[in-house]
């Protein structure tokens, strides 16, 4: 109320002779307060208000505000107490602390995830206090505004669509506190949401294999290939290293990896005739420890089929060290499910032709510290039965196509070339067994094999004898005019011991039919036995 207006006649309602005020020196006096909020018209008797009264100031939030006045007269002295009740008008609008709300949000935050706002204050208190809040329409957030009785209303900012830095490094959001005077009051305050890195972005390969050739006996340190992975994270989040992933000890002898650059050289001797082809896996990681991990799954995967596991590890014991899994980013939300305790990767249901070969997933491991602290891991897993079919699999640049090609070619000359050499060789030597005599020892000779009668055996070097004689032969260098002797015979009547056989005209013939290669030859001795 204004000064100068008019609470009531006071005079009238406490039955008092308004011409005697001015004689009694009426006054009003305020307790406990310095101030006069009221005084009284001597002429009128009324009761006005001398000071601006706030409700506010003098009572704060409380629901009733009395101000107590006394009324003093003289002569006679009288005193009279006056209760004044002190109603609230929707004077006051809703206000922030602070022009602008910072706050500061991981994007690896989950959705649902909560954050407390500070509060509007408002002086009025009933329906003239804050009744509503409101939020600017945004696609990340929501709000959600609950009443308590002892603070009274107040939001929450939930986060109502993940976080993604890389695409949004801050959100600015307008908050308004409204309340239920008449006309209503409304405060504004703006929300500077700075989104804090996460590192939810494995390391990108710019090829998904590489492919190249490698000369034998390449010497040390020759630069096989260079791989290359960036991180769209930032700081130490988007710092890549390398590291070999599942190789074996005996590659890791030939080849080295630089776990800073990716170049990769030789170390040990290179031998085609042992191996034609390696096989390296190479792991991206970030520094926080982030690998890029690539899984196959079956076009054929059914729902609930284990497709992969995270395995981590807490170094804290009891409660703390209790783990949890849960998938913070999928680019199908629906495909596949973690196991909350085991970290077993599922898929949800049957893989579609419909479904994107390319699946990337965002893995985060809480433990049950309080604070709870967190990891996260990355996965890409490629719905394919084959690494050929992947798109990225098959974008192959002209050069890598035109070396491809010459090595091609070369491999196509050289094997051309061995197989005519292999069939000339082969050619050669069957003509030659043909014409040359198998060698038992230096310059041993054996006569070839012909039909024999039922009741001769073939002996190795020796013609012809009845199949009951077994004996050996022995050849040695020198003149072919030598004889052929039966040194002991166990077979009185059927030939004679130290019997010597002159070379019949056959035998000769069949040496001259040996050619000028075997004229080094002669039989020396050929013990028999018989039975």
């Amino acid at each position: 109320m204004k000064r100068g207006s008019v609470i009531g006649n006071i005079a009238k309602d406490l039955g008092l002779d308004v011409n005697r005020l001015s004689s009694r020196k009426a006054r009003i006096d305020t307790e406990d307060s310095r101030k006069r909020y009221c005084d009284i018209n001597l002429n009128t008797g009324e009761l006005i208000v001398a000071e601006r009264i706030d409700r506010e100031g003098l009572c704060g939030k409380k629901s009733s505000c009395v101000l107590k006045q006394e009324l003093m007269l003289e002569n006679p002295l009288e005193l009279h107490r006056i209760s004044l009740h002190i109603d609230d008008i929707n004077d006051n609008s809703p206000h922030f602390d602070e022009d602008v709300i910072k706050m500061e949000i991981r994007e690896s935050a989950d959705k649902g995830e909560r954050f407390l706002l500070e509060e509007a204050h408002d002086p009025d208190i009933g329906n003239n206090a804050v009744q509503s809040y409101t939020l600017e329409s945004n696609e990340n957030f929501i709000l959600y505004v609950k009443s308590n009785d002892l603070a009274g209303k107040y939001c929450e900012l939930v986060l109502n669509k993940e976080l993604d830095r890389e695409q949004q490094q801050e959100v600015k959001l307008i908050l308004t506190a409204v309340d239920g005077g008449t006309p209503p009051r409304s405060g504004t305050v703006a929300i500077h949401v700075t989104v804090l890195d996460a590192n939810d972005n494995a390391p990108v390969f710019s090829q998904a294999i590489y492919k190249v050739s490698l000369p034998e006996n390449s010497p040390a340190d020759t630069v096989v290939v260079t791989v290359s992975a960036t991180d769209a994270d930032e700081g130490q989040n988007g710092k890549v290293t390398y590291a070999f992933g599942h190789v074996s000890e005996e590659d890791k002898t030939l080849f080295l990896l630089n776990r800073n650059t990716g170049e990769i050289t030789v170390v040990g001797r290179i031998d085609y005739e042992e191996k034609t082809a390696y096989e390296l896996r190479v792991l991206a990681k970030d520094s926080a420890g982030n690998s890029f991990m690539t899984e196959m799954v079956p076009k054929i995967a059914q729902a609930r089929s284990l497709v992969s596991k995270v395995i981590a590890v807490d170094a804290d014991s009891g409660q703390n060290a209790w783990l949890s899994y849960h998938i913070i980013k999928a680019s199908d939300p629906g495909l596949f499910t973690i196991g909350v305790h085991s970290g077993e990767i599922r898929t949800q249901r049957d893989i579609s032709e419909s479904d994107s070969m390319k699946q990337n997933l965002i893995v985060s491991v809480r433990d049950n510290g309080q604070p709870s602290l967190s990891a996260t891991c990355a996965l890409c897993l490629l719905i394919s039965d084959n690494l050929a079919e992947v798109p990225e699999l098959k974008d192959m640049s002209r050069d890598e196509s035109s070396s491809k090609l010459t090595f091609y070619l070369i491999i196509a000359l050289v094997s051309v070339s061995t197989f005519f050499l292999t069939f000339i060789i082969i050619i050669l030597a069957v003509r030659f067994r043909r014409r040359k005599p198998r060698l038992l020892f230096d310059g041993a000779v054996a006569i070839p094999s012909a039909y024999l009668p039922p009741n001769y055996a073939e002996v190795e070097g020796a013609g012809t004898l009845r199949s009951t004689y077994n004996y050996d032969a022995y050849l040695t260098t020198g003149s072919r005019t030598s004889d052929f002797k039966f040194v002991r015979s166990y077979n009185e009547g059927t030939l004679t011991a130290d019997l010597t056989l002159k070379k019949t005209r056959s035998v000769e013939n069949i040496l001259d039919d040996l050619g000028n290669e075997v004229k080094t030859s002669q039989l020396v001795l050929m013990t028999m036995k018989y039975n």
